[in-house]
Order: structure tokens, then sequence, then C-alpha cells
């Protein structure tokens, strides 16, 4: 589970798929469906950077 009171570069670089208003914000930022941001992040796991590299390809 997400914990709010951790901020910082570890937790922000991570997509939490568990979480609906992470899945809410990423979509929204990349211009892509929840599934699709499923499907990117399946591929290449939940670095953030990483889902993005494999969206602009």
């Amino acid at each position: 589970m997400d914990n709010k009171n951790n901020v910082g570069s570890p937790d922000r670089d991570r997509i939490n798929v568990h979480e609906e208003y992470e899945l809410q914000y990423w979509s929204k930022k990349l211009g892509i469906t929840r599934q699709e941001l499923k499907d990117a992040i399946k591929a290449v796991g939940t670095s953030a950077e990483k889902v993005e590299a494999y969206l602009k390809k």
C-alpha cells in the first residue's frame, strides 16, 4: 500500500497500479487509457520513466 507520509523521489517515480488515484493521474498525464497504462506497466515495470519511454516508441 502507498504510504502517503513518505514523500520523495522513490514513491513519485513509481506507478502503483493498486491505487485508483494513481491510475487516474498517470492516465491523464500521459493521455492514455487505464488499460494502456496497465499494459505498459506489464511490459516495462512500474517506473514512470520507463513507462513514458515505452509509450513514446
